[in-house]
């Protein structure tokens, strides 16, 4: 049972509450210890929280998951975890981090509250409304790099990357639904209702707008962020951010991946080493060039 529990909660999942860290990073605070506690305890808060999120909504999505090809093998579809134990854990999660989020900021706690208040939300109405439930899914992105940025004193984070996550949130959800689609074929509204609201090619033409706007974003905050070389040495960066998407885009059409982001992310190794790349080259701009030279 312990097992299962521990499937529920999903930990690749936990991947995403790297996001926390976007501030400290780009704030040019990431060898600040105290930061760097402050913030990583943040997510662990956060990886929590977002666990009893999947458990809630394991259990709201019950029915629809024991038909479904591939979430018919989760610890709750398939009885391997009983409800009730399930219910508890949520209760007991919930306890856990709501104090100790508010003990660490207040600011951070009411960041915890909109997370856990939107997923229920997302849970009961959005997620069976087009479009509306790619933009919810993308907020939660946005509300993690916010909730990092409210534990550490950070005088001049660029909105520009705001916007970027927006944008690259906005295409990791829309390349979700293609696989979506792609792997359910004509049983997919019967597995997910909302999924009757999109097509391929649709999703398509979606996936092209938030890709340049994102490309584009993310160009303009290397030019543009107070924070930055005057030299705009910067835009280095931009190729493996641009072959980080494009990659992507090729699982998602000629793989036929994308429905589990965080599979792809901890298993293609390509995708791995244009990250490492960028996240290298960044220090390396950071540690030779400080803000205005």
């Amino acid at each position: 049972m312990l097992a299962a529990l521990i499937k529920t909660l999903r930990p690749k999942q936990w991947l995403k509450n790297g996001f926390l860290f976007v501030g400290l990073f780009f704030d040019r605070q990431i060898l600040d210890l105290a930061a760097v506690v402050r913030v990583g305890l943040g997510a662990v808060l956060f990886s929590l929280l977002a666990s009893a999120v999947y458990i809630l909504n394991d259990l709201n999505d019950l029915e629809a998951d024991r038909n479904h090809p591939k979430k018919s093998r989760r610890p709750l579809a398939s009885g391997d975890l009983p409800t009730g134990f399930a219910r508890g854990a949520v209760v007991v999660l919930l306890l856990v981090v709501f104090p100790l989020a508010y003990a660490l900021s207040t600011t951070f706690f009411w960041f915890l509250a909109a997370y856990f208040a939107l997923n229920l939300a997302y849970t009961l109405w959005f997620k069976h409304l087009p479009l509306i439930d790619v933009l919810i899914l993308a907020s939660f992105y946005v509300i993690r790099v916010a909730a990092g940025v409210s534990l550490i004193h950070v005088e001049r984070f660029s909105p520009w990357l705001y916007l970027f996550t927006i944008f690259l949130a906005l295409y990791l959800g829309m390349g979700k639904r293609r696989a979506e689609l792609v792997m359910l074929a004509e049983d997919a509204n019967s597995h997910r209702r909302v999924l009757d609201g999109y097509s391929i090619s649709f999703l398509d033409q979606l996936i092209t707008i938030v890709l340049t706007l994102a490309i584009l974003t993310y160009s303009l905050y290397t030019f543009s962020a107070p924070n930055l070389p005057s030299n705009n040495v910067m835009m280095l960066t931009i190729p493996f951010v641009i072959y980080g998407i494009f990659r992507y885009l090729y699982l998602v059409h000629i793989e036929d991946s994308g429905d589990a982001p965080e599979e792809i992310l901890v298993s293609d190794r390509p995708l791995q080493l244009s990250i490492a790349l960028w996240g290298v080259s960044i220090m390396a701009i950071f540690s030779l060039f400080p803000p205005g030279s």
